[in-house]
C-alpha cells in the first residue's frame, strides 16, 4: 500500500452534517482515499464492523447511536482500526472522553482540512495495533475501551465523569496529579466552572473504590493533587 500518496487507504466516514460529509469525502478521495459514508452511528458500526478499513473518522454527535458507543463497541470486539474523533469544544462532548473510548486522536470542529490530513496520514502509517484493554493498579481494574471498572472480582458502577477522573490517575499510577491535570482530563482545557468540582468527584471515589474493600489507595497530597496507589 502506498502510504506516501495515499492511493488504496480505505477510510470510513461516519459524520451526519451530510454537506461537511461530502465536501471531506470529495477532498480526501482526490488526495487518493477510497471513501465510504456512513450518516448515523449504527450504519457506521455495521460498516465499521462488515469492512475493512485502514482509518475511521468519527463524528461524536450522531443520530441513532453517538460516535463514543461506536468507538467503545468497536474496541470490545477487538476492531483496532485508528479513529480520529471528531467533537465539538462547546458541546457536552470533550477530548477525554474521546480518547477513553478508544479514538486514537481527536479534532474540533470546526477544524481545517489541512490538519485532518495531516492527521490522517500518521494514523495511516501508524497503522491498527492492538493494546491493552485494561489498566491495573493493584487488584484495581479499569477497561477504558468499555468504561468499566473493578476491585477484584467486584464491579464498581461509575458514572462517566467519575470514570474520566480515575482513568487519568491510573494511567499515572503512582505519580502526583494536579487538579487543574484532573480538569482537562475529565471536562475541557477550556472549563472555566469551579475547580473545586475535582474534590467533589475524589470524594466520590473513595466511597465507591476504597471505602467498601477497607482501601486508602486515593491519597491527597496537600498542595499538589492526588495519588492512585496500589494497595
Amino acid at each position: 500500500m502506498a502510504y506516501g500518496t495515499l492511493v488504496g487507504v480505505r477510510v470510513l466516514l461516519v459524520e451526519d452534517e451530510r454537506r461537511l460529509a461530502g465536501l471531506v469525502r470529495d477532498g480526501l478521495s482526490g488526495e487518493g482515499f477510497a471513501v465510504d459514508v456512513a450518516h448515523d452511528g449504527r450504519d457506521g458500526l455495521w460498516m465499521a464492523t462488515e469492512n475493512p478499513y485502514d482509518v475511521i473518522v468519527l463524528d461524536v454527535m450522531l443520530p441513532r447511536m453517538n460516535g463514543y458507543t461506536v468507538c467503545a463497541r468497536l474496541r470490545e470486539a477487538g476492531n483496532w482500526t485508528p479513529i480520529m474523533m471528531l467533537t465539538a469544544k462547546d458541546g457536552v462532548y470533550d477530548e477525554a472522553e474521546a480518547l477513553d473510548t478508544g479514538a486514537d486522536d481527536y479534532l474540533s470542529k470546526p477544524f481545517s482540512y489541512v490538519v485532518l490530513l495531516a492527521r490522517l496520514r500518521a494514523l495511516v502509517r501508524r497503522g491498527g495495533r492492538e493494546r491493552p484493554v485494561s489498566i491495573t493498579v493493584g487488584d484495581l481494574v479499569l477497561d477504558p475501551a468499555g468504561l468499566r471498572c473493578r476491585r477484584g472480582e467486584v464491579e464498581i458502577a461509575l458514572t462517566p465523569k467519575e470514570f474520566a477522573v480515575l482513568h487519568g490517575l491510573a494511567r499515572r499510577a503512582g505519580e502526583v496529579v494536579s487538579k487543574s491535570e484532573l480538569l482537562a482530563q475529565a471536562w475541557d482545557f477550556t472549563y472555566d466552572g469551579d475547580p473545586n468540582i475535582v474534590e467533589v468527584y475524589i470524594s466520590a471515589l473513595r466511597r465507591k473504590i476504597d471505602q467498601p474493600f477497607g482501601r486508602s489507595s486515593l491519597i491527597t497530597v496537600r498542595g499538589a493533587g492526588y495519588r492512585l496507589e496500589a494497595t
